[in-house]
């Protein structure tokens, strides 16, 4: 899968604080690396906590990378259904119109017709 590229206020963040960035950037990759889960249990993780704080944008970036790490679409939607006793109706309906926004925007898997002989 192509990597995105980011919203410009995020690009516009970047540029301006590149140290502030950089430092940001380093404690990810550093709490990713400290522990035993996979990166696909790590994205999905990542997923529940930008739906649980209602970030339309975070939800984007973790589907996207859960999607890289290895998630399948229904994983992922299995990922959200599991919010709606803690979170409540609202917000994972919410989430539902955002992973969609990213699940719709992907390639379609190439299907083999059948050639009857």
């Amino acid at each position: 899968m192509p990597t995105q590229k980011l919203p410009i206020p995020f690009q516009q963040f970047t540029q301006r604080f590149p140290e502030a960035h950089a430092a940001y950037e380093r404690l990810g990759e550093a709490c990713h690396a400290s522990g035993p889960l996979q990166a696909k249990t790590r994205e999905l993780v990542q997923l529940g906590m930008a739906i649980g704080i209602r970030s339309e944008g975070a939800v984007h970036a973790h589907v996207r990378k859960a999607l890289e790490a290895g998630a399948s679409p229904e994983e992922i939607r299995h990922a959200v259904l599991l919010g709606l006793p803690t979170l409540g109706w609202p917000t994972t309906v919410a989430a539902f119109t955002w992973i969609g926004d990213i699940l719709k925007s992907r390639p379609k898997p190439h299907t083999k017709k059948r050639v009857r002989v």
